[in-house]
């Protein structure tokens, strides 16, 4: 009953991520060498195309955060959130020829159908406050990652908070 009741939490979390217009992937193992729960193992923090997504960086020549943190069980931004993303909306409004991606993480706690519907409820909801900032949508793409990709790896509260998270990754220019 459990099992069906945390399977039924994470479906409807997934759709309700899924409802804006922007592209959302979930990895598929097959594609991205699979998943060992390490970053050593996903290819030294970088993605099949290259692009380090390690996150706790910043944007590209500025001192930028390309990340924000929630609370446990949570896609609300936080004040500190919000002024991260404004900082990066700024960001993207001088640089309007660049697209990105939302990585949306979670921490190891709770079963992997539920942190990828998590990661994803993230990164849709750092995309929507973006959108209604102004920035487009069609700049904007959202992947999960769930729990497989953590920057810390102990089972403590000061690893698990670092690994709750959502990254902005900037993929590119418009129209490539």
């Amino acid at each position: 009953m459990k099992y069906q009741l945390n399977a039924l939490l994470a479906a409807g979390l997934l759709l309700s991520a899924c409802s804006g217009t922007g592209d959302v992937t979930v990895p598929d193992a097959s594609t991205t060498g699979g998943f060992s729960g390490t970053e050593s193992s996903l290819n030294g923090g970088f993605d099949i195309d290259g692009v380090n997504t390690t996150g706790a960086g910043t944007l590209p020549g500025t001192q930028i955060s390309d990340m924000v943190n929630f609370e446990v069980d949570q896609v609300t931004l936080t004040a500190e959130s919000r002024q991260i993303l404004d900082a990066q909306i700024s960001w993207l409004r001088q640089n309007s020829n660049q697209k990105i991606l939302i990585e949306g993480h979670a921490d190891e706690r709770g079963t992997g159908e539920y942190n990828m519907a998590l990661g994803s409820s993230r990164a849709s909801a750092v995309r929507n406050y973006m959108v209604s900032q102004g920035i487009p949508d069609s700049r904007i793409s959202i992947i999960t990652y769930g729990r497989e990709r953590p920057l810390a790896t102990c089972a403590q509260e000061t690893c698990w908070a670092q690994n709750r998270r959502a990254v902005t990754v900037v993929t590119g220019t418009v129209g490539s």
